[in-house]
């Protein structure tokens, strides 16, 4: 067996057995969904990013979260019936499934070109079509592809079938093209357009529908040949079009200037339209209809629009809030609270398993960061504001404003005493629960991001220096009335600093910089975090475990006072902005798309903190293998069985030195082997053909 890299072995020291991390907020999940289709009524499916495939059985009311086996962008989905479906993304990615959903096989495409859209026209026979002029056609359901000549290489944006053998695509540059032969000559027809063309769809033979960016639709009601421009009284760019009979269309779009989504209706064939109120201003990317009144939409942050009256309504399906949340507070082991972008106030009594909007007058604040000094009085600050609650949220009362600074981050050293930093080197202090705020001099007009306080006098704030986007690091000793500015030894922007004793503190940073001082700040050593990602908050549960979550869904975790970091999987790509612990192994993390992750389990680290050496003595064989694989191992342990993004696929207890597993339900691709012993973690890789 090949040596197992160091990024594997990370990868199972950054691996639990058990839950990790999970969603809480917004559900089903948070990722951007970029396709819709229902081949029943009841039976639907939606495809997006890092490898996102969700399906419904019941219309809609209840979403699952299916495992891809992969972490690609998904671009377009196609079932020919409910059980049978293709998946097409980025990289020429092609995953096919024939039991619903429930395992998917990874296809030989033969291109690493995008492929934006597929569509088949029975059960075996299927197009793509995607970058540079690209048209992949099966006629065996996926097992082989055929390169088909377009004589273009612009982007094809989506493909639609009329027959077996007369087909259109639809792309970059008002480019259309037609085959009649199933896709073995291509002609381009003459659009009328130079904009780009982004969704196809027919209601017959001879009468067909793109629309495009700008609002643009274009119509033809023989075959191609020609094609007029309608008048949607919109500019808005169009990426999707369903019609659900000859009269009754859709055309999905957003705003070209706020980004809002909406939806355009006619009811005469195209030539009157109309913009629905769809209630969010969410883009929403993809539509589909299963009859002329029931529809679907979805779109950003995992959004899900159902309307069952013909698009004058729209419910959403996912629950939750899909706003950024900025910053994380417990009171408690069950109260907490999550707030954010435009003017969001989440809290929860049930340690996260609900939670409620609380409903404010401050609907057009971005707040930034929230602190409680008890269970009911709470701090927020935020775009030029700092508000109070005393009542545990039910009211909230503005203690500060009148200045256009943002404010970045709150912190009480007791009930009375409290700052808040931001930008412009504001530093503000209050000594009497809020009531006044006396603006502190430091001395800058730096852009502070964090504040903490290791008692009632001495305190840390760190930022970054507007001009030159250096680091900057202040401290007090004496509640405020001076700063002194220590030496960092980094160039980065700073985003967070916390201390766990009087002399211990951490501060992350853009690009994975963790800082450590062990003596109040007066030297700064640089921890590798194990990361490029920008870390966005830091908090340490106790003296040795910290956690910080950043970028791109980033969480690393320290369990020997930062001297190592591993990169724990988060199950998103969204940016996380604040973590916080209400015990060693109960934690929150939020952040984008109004994503709120919990874990109960110290989010899943093993390995390191059990000291336990890492080896690769594990034999596999077969290797690769079609459906057995035959395991020997020198010790007893716990068996688990990973893909590559860390999910956990099966697992067993083993106690003989030969175990043989059964992986026929897996998708052929690589998949990883850890045993945990009570000496050892043993790692190993195995391919399924």
């Amino acid at each position: 067996m090949k040596k197992i890299s160091f990024f594997i072995i990370a990868l199972f020291l950054a691996t639990t057995t058990t839950a990790q991390w999970f969603l809480q907020n917004p559900l089903p999940q948070t990722q951007t969904l970029q396709s819709v289709m229902f081949p029943s009524h009841s039976v639907g499916y939606a495809v997006g990013h890092w490898g996102t495939i969700i399906k419904t059985t019941n219309g809609g009311t209840n979403w699952t979260v299916l495992s891809s086996g992969t972490g690609m962008g998904f671009l377009s989905v196609y079932f020919p019936d409910p059980d049978t479906g293709y998946v097409v993304g980025i990289s020429g990615t092609i995953l096919k499934t024939m039991n619903g959903g429930t395992s998917w096989t990874i296809l030989s495409s033969g291109t690493t070109n995008i492929l934006y859209s597929v569509y088949f026209t029975n059960a075996n026979t299927g197009y793509l079509s995607g970058a540079l002029g690209t048209i992949l056609k099966t006629t065996d359901g996926g097992v082989n592809w055929t390169t088909l000549s377009t004589g273009t290489t612009k982007y094809l944006y989506s493909v639609h079938f009329t027959d077996a053998n007369t087909g259109y695509v639809a792309g970059e540059g008002g480019t259309i093209l037609k085959t009649t032969n199933g896709g073995a000559n291509w002609t381009t027809l003459s659009s009328g357009t130079t904009t780009h063309l982004r969704s196809v769809a027919f209601t017959d033979a001879n009468t067909g529908y793109v629309a495009g960016d700008y609002g643009i639709i274009i119509k033809t009601t023989n075959g191609g040949t020609n094609w007029s421009t309608l008048s949607t009284g919109t500019t808005n760019d169009f990426c999707s079009i369903a019609f659900p009979n000859a009269n009754t269309g859709y055309a999905l779009g957003s705003d070209n200037y706020t980004g809002y989504g909406s939806i355009t209706k006619t009811t005469n064939g195209g030539t009157n339209w109309v913009t629905l109120p769809i209630g969010t201003a969410i883009p929403i990317l993809a539509i589909c209809f299963t009859d002329t009144n029931t529809g679907f939409g979805v779109g950003w942050s995992g959004i899900i629009l159902q309307t069952t009256n013909g698009g004058s309504n729209w419910t959403s399906l996912s629950n939750g809030i899909t706003k950024w949340q900025r910053s994380v507070y417990f009171t408690d082991a069950d109260t907490g609270y999550s707030v954010g972008d435009w003017g969001t106030i989440l809290k929860t009594t049930n340690g996260g398993t609900n939670w409620n909007d609380v409903l404010s007058s401050y609907t057009i604040t971005y707040w930034s960061s929230v602190f409680f000094t008890d269970a009911n009085t709470g701090y927020m600050a935020g775009l030029g504001l700092i508000i109070r609650t005393t009542n545990g949220g039910t009211s909230w009362d503005t203690v500060f404003s009148g200045i256009p600074n943002w404010l970045g981050s709150v912190y009480f050293t007791d009930v009375n005493t409290g700052y808040v930093v931001g930008d412009g080197g504001i530093i503000l202090k209050t000594t009497n629960g809020g009531t006044n705020w006396t603006v502190l001099s430091n001395g800058t007009t730096n852009l502070w991001s964090s504040v903490f306080f290791t008692d009632a006098n001495t305190g840390y704030v760190v930022g970054y220096n507007t001009i030159n986007s250096h680091e900057m690091i202040i401290k007090t000793t004496n509640g405020g009335t001076n700063w002194d500015t220590l030496s960092s030894g980094t160039k980065g922007s700073l985003f967070s600093v916390y201390f766990t004793d009087a002399n211990t503190g951490y501060v992350a940073g853009d690009s994975g910089t963790i800082l450590k001082t062990t003596n109040g700040g007066t030297n700064w050593t640089a921890l590798s975090s194990g990361t490029t990602k920008d870390l966005y908050s830091v908090f340490f549960p106790d003296a040795n475990t910290g956690y910080a979550v950043g970028s791109a869904g980033t969480i690393i975790k320290t369990t020997n006072g930062g001297t190592n970091w591993a990169v724990l999987s988060s199950g998103t790509q969204k940016d996380l902005s604040s973590v916080y612990f209400t015990d060693a192994l109960t934690g929150y993390t939020v952040g984008s798309g109004g994503t709120i992750l919990a874990t109960t389990d110290g989010g899943g680290l093993v390995g390191v903190n059990e000291n336990k050496p890492v080896s690769n003595r594990l034999k596999l064989y077969p290797n690769p293998t079609f459906g057995k694989l035959t395991i020997e191992a020198p010790e007893k342990g716990t068996l688990s069985v990973l893909n590559l993004n860390g999910v956990l696929l099966q697992q067993r207890e083993i106690t003989d030195p030969t175990t043989t597993i059964d992986i026929n339900t897996l998708p052929c691709g690589i998949y990883l082997v850890k045993l945990v012993s009570v000496k050892n973690v043993q790692v190993g890789k195995f391919i399924k053909q």
